[in-house]
């Protein structure tokens, strides 16, 4: 059995790379396409020219190459995998090619993350990257919370490290299509501290399960009905993980799950938030489901205590 985290990368016996999504697999890894080879594409790699699909493209390929492969995800057979890239085991090699993942590194190692806890995923990982790329740098378990707490003190400080503009924030914001406003997206994602610039290149830290936190998988549930709840947050240790969960007091509602990086880390315990979404029924309890959809409409999560405190509400 090939065992595999999501930010993995998967590059099969065709050469098609796929990012991991899941960190259950009961028949083949869940993981959606990225990379394929094209003679016309833009990026290239061990001599061989690659197009990278967004998500609907890659949808569209998958259903008329391998449409048994196509559930949610892609549904990537174990025999069909000819290598499995780790961020974390790419990370000594990045970080001596490329100066601005050098400078995150020695940042997070300086505040005792240790190295063989971080890694690159996205283009980086399999070696596709532009001059365009961003860097989707991972830190994993509880280690992450001081690698987020890190990169906040060094964008206050003189250094390599500064802080996101108002032109990064409005293409971030446009490229999410969220359903709430700029300011109220602006305020709850600063708060965050998991994105950052480094030598004029965007970068946000990405949270992975540490092994012994994946236990038990969350099995698909029933729909109920939409929903709209206020609730009291009592748990979020696995907030900033995909999908984010939120464990909630409410007479209904078990806890809250989130598939849109939107949301991930949207709140603190203690707050209260705003939520809505699909009620899901699953193992005799019920949760809401935010993100049921690529772009869902009418789905989202706010922390109502952020923003009465600074008098948005």
């Amino acid at each position: 059995m090939i065992k595999t985290r999501i930010r993995d990368f998967l590059i099969t016996k065709e050469d098609w790379i796929f990012a991991v999504s899941d960190y259950f697999h009961p028949h083949g890894i869940r993981s959606t396409l990225r990379y394929v080879p094209d003679e016309n594409g833009e990026r290239e790699l061990n001599g061989i020219r690659y197009k990278k699909y967004d998500f609907d493209v890659s949808f569209d390929f998958m259903r008329q190459n391998r449409p048994q492969w196509v559930e949610d995800v892609h549904v990537v057979p174990e025999s069909e995998v000819k290598q499995v890239l780790r961020p974390n085991e790419a990370i000594d090699a990045l970080a001596g090619l490329d100066r601005r993942i050098a400078v995150i590194v020695k940042t997070l190692e300086d505040a005792g993350v240790p190295r063989d806890k971080m890694g690159v995923t996205g283009s980086f990982l399999p070696g596709l990257q532009n001059e365009g790329s961003d860097i989707d740098f991972v830190v994993y378990g509880k280690d992450w919370f001081t690698a987020r707490d890190t990169i906040k003190d060094a964008k206050l400080a003189e250094g390599p490290i500064e802080d996101i503009d108002e032109d990064m924030w409005r293409k971030i914001y446009n490229k999410r299509i969220p359903e709430i406003s700029f300011d109220e997206f602006v305020l709850h994602e600063k708060r965050k501290g998991n994105r950052g610039v480094v030598e004029g290149t965007y970068f946000d830290l990405l949270f992975v399960r540490d092994w012994e936190q994946i236990t038990v998988p969350a099995n698909r549930g029933k729909d109920i009905r939409k929903m709209k709840i206020e609730a009291k947050v009592t748990n979020v240790d696995l907030a900033f993980d995909s999908p984010s969960v939120y464990k909630v007091e409410h007479k209904e509602i078990d806890h809250v799950l989130s598939y849109t990086h939107t949301y991930a880390g949207q709140a603190l315990v203690g707050e209260t938030i705003e939520a809505s979404g699909m009620v899901e029924e699953v193992d005799n309890l019920r949760r809401l489901v935010v993100g049921t959809s690529r772009e869902p409409k009418g789905e989202w999560i706010r922390s109502l205590t952020l923003l009465k405190a600074e008098g948005r509400i």
